[in-house]
């Protein structure tokens, strides 16, 4: 989202929001949503976030202050979700509806850090998306899903390489990722959940 002025999104995401009838996200969205106190609670990378309604301001599952970006995905999340769920269908980031346009900052934010994180270490990949609760994919040399938002499930693909060629991966979603963010989002929110699973696997 480097190329993304983040305050006015966020001010425009808290502007969507706010217009947004509440239950109807928190159905949506598959998340609670407690009326007495207007208050959303989104898991989000193994963490579980705090949303006020009607304002959007967010809260960490400590307290601690939430990055720019992870506000903007989650205001968008809440107030973009459809009624659509996961079809267990993988597609590639440029089967999303304009999806060629941010190849270059896709590829720089998602696929050239799985591969330089965990190209040589495939079973750090594993342990950290296990721990966010992750499974393992059948396909490439070795992939795993990570659910990054109740509907939104993201794939990390890696093939090893040999002798002659070095390793290199792939981001996959799932076919219903458009019914619930936008494209532009998808661009960077692998980014991330890579951030995370680096920390957890210590490399």
């Amino acid at each position: 989202m480097a190329w993304m002025n983040l305050k006015p999104a966020l001010a425009q995401a808290r502007l969507d929001f706010a217009a947004r009838d509440a239950r109807s996200m928190a159905d949506h969205a598959a998340v609670p949503y407690r009326a007495e106190e207007g208050k959303f609670s989104v898991p989000f990378l193994g963490g579980l976030y705090t949303i006020a309604y009607p304002e959007g301001e967010i809260s960490g599952p400590t307290g601690e202050e939430v990055p720019l970006e992870i506000q903007v995905v989650l205001l968008h999340y809440l107030s973009q979700a459809g009624p659509a769920v996961p079809e267990k269908r993988w597609v590639s980031f440029k089967e999303l509806p304009g999806g060629s346009i941010y190849t270059g900052p896709f590829t720089n934010r998602s696929i050239l850090p799985l591969v330089g994180i965990f190209g040589s270490r495939p079973d750090k990949l594993v342990q950290s998306a296990a721990a966010l609760g992750g499974r393992e994919e059948r396909f490439g040399d070795v992939a795993v899903s990570v659910p990054v938002l109740p509907k939104i499930p993201i794939a990390f693909v890696l093939w090893l390489g040999d002798e002659e060629f070095p390793p290199s991966g792939n981001v996959l979603f799932d076919a219903s990722a458009p019914r619930h963010l936008p494209t532009e989002d998808y661009a960077w929110l692998p980014g991330l959940v890579l951030g995370r699973m680096k920390k957890l696997a210590g490399v």
